[in-house]
């Protein structure tokens, strides 16, 4: 077998992303429908950072991380998020606010879960708002 200086790229979308990226599209959808407004979506902020949706209700600026599910056996969508991945959301969202030409006065962390697959029609979707809170050290210089 010779020696291979890259790995080809797969030809298709592995399954799992494809599933969160369809996920992603349901949560907007939802958020749309209760009120929010979307501004983003898939944001990448830095190497490893990211934000899955980015949206606006009244005054509030809503960072939300989406937790795709193939069934409610899987797990529950808050037990996903991690102290290490409220980590990266806090970063990843100070860094977004950094660059806002104008600070929102308020701001929050909500959760939303999607249970089912993506030939699904009716996915169960699940909002937890105000899910958790920015760490201790970037809430003092704000």
């Amino acid at each position: 077998m010779p020696f291979m200086l890259f790995r080809r790229k797969a030809a298709a979308e592995p399954d799992h992303l494809a599933t969160g990226k369809w996920g992603e599209r349901v949560a907007a959808g939802y958020l749309k429908r209760k009120g929010f407004k979307v501004l983003d979506t898939r944001v990448r902020m830095g190497r490893r950072d990211e934000l899955d949706i980015v949206a606006r209700e009244g005054e509030v600026l809503v960072f939300v991380e989406v937790k795709t599910r193939a069934s409610e056996e899987m797990g529950r969508p808050f037990a996903a998020v991690k102290q290490g991945k409220r980590r990266a959301m806090g970063r990843a969202a100070w860094r977004y606010m950094r660059r806002l030409k104008k600070k929102p006065p308020y701001f929050r962390f909500d959760v939303v879960e999607v249970v089912g697959r993506t030939f699904d029609a009716n996915p169960v979707v699940r909002h937890i708002p105000n899910a958790f809170t920015l760490p201790a050290r970037h809430r003092a210089p704000w």
